[in-house]
């Protein structure tokens, strides 16, 4: 049996009501649940939440609510420890997941066949601890990333020695060959990595350590308005037979 569980809190202070708001004719987090329900392989999907809007979305999709407790939905909370949480609560209902598939409320870039292939390769292939979905952005190579000094200095957020000699290093967006970034479009994970989140590597742990890429292109999850239109046009160019 595999789960999908769909986490998503009510306080957004990035983008108030983000999960909420209309992206393409629908709700934001009934993009997600609609990838899971049109999942042939996905049995059952959870929705861990303490905000009473998506609670109503979620029952178009006959998904089963799991409260989100106060304090895993304050603006310090991880995402991590909701997902422990709700493995928690499937586990006390005497429900056996062989794998979940983990989904954000505003992370609207995934779709069925992403899902689909996703679970096929964990399928085959046992030693994977998960398959994650990832969008390549060159452009934010660690090479460019810069830290802002107390006086007031951009430096270099890494060492540059870290990426090799930095004689042979250049501006090319292209120079440190592709660099690809979880995009939170979807985590299918086993059991264990919840039960043993610590063992998994920074920053989602609860991908383990064995990942296979599920390539994915421009995906992302929303926190600002400016994301917005990017997320319609994922929608226009890979679900359009939903977009209204």
């Amino acid at each position: 049996m595999i789960a999908a569980i769909l986490i998503g809190r009510k306080g957004s202070t990035g983008l108030p009501g983000k999960n909420t708001m209309d992206l393409e004719g629908h709700p934001m987090a009934w993009w997600p649940m609609n990838a899971a329900h049109e999942t042939p392989a996905i049995d059952r999907i959870y929705v861990s939440t303490d905000d009473p809007a998506i609670v109503e979305i979620a029952r178009e999709f006959g998904a089963e609510i799991i409260e989100r407790p106060a304090h895993l939905a304050s603006n310090r909370a991880l995402g991590e420890d909701a997902y422990v949480h709700a493995h928690e609560a499937i586990s006390l209902s005497g429900v056996v997941p062989e794998m979940y598939v983990l989904l954000m409320a505003n992370a609207v870039t995934v779709s069925p066949e992403q899902l689909t292939h996703g679970i096929d390769v964990m399928r085959r292939n046992p030693d994977l601890d998960s398959a994650v979905t990832v969008s390549r952005y060159n452009m934010w190579s660690p090479l460019r990333a810069r830290h802002e000094t107390v006086e007031g200095i951009l430096m270099p957020f890494v060492p540059f020695d870290t990426f090799g000699d930095p004689a042979t290093l250049d501006c090319d967006r292209d120079s440190q060959g592709d660099v690809w970034f979880a995009d939170m479009g979807t985590s299918i994970v086993r059991p264990c990595n919840l039960t043993q989140l610590d063992e998994g590597l920074l920053p989602q742990k609860w991908m383990g350590q064995r990942i296979h890429p599920i390539k994915n292109e421009g995906g992302l999850d929303v926190d600002y308005a400016f994301q917005v239109p990017q997320a319609n046009w994922w929608l226009r160019t890979n679900r359009p037979e939903h977009c209204r």
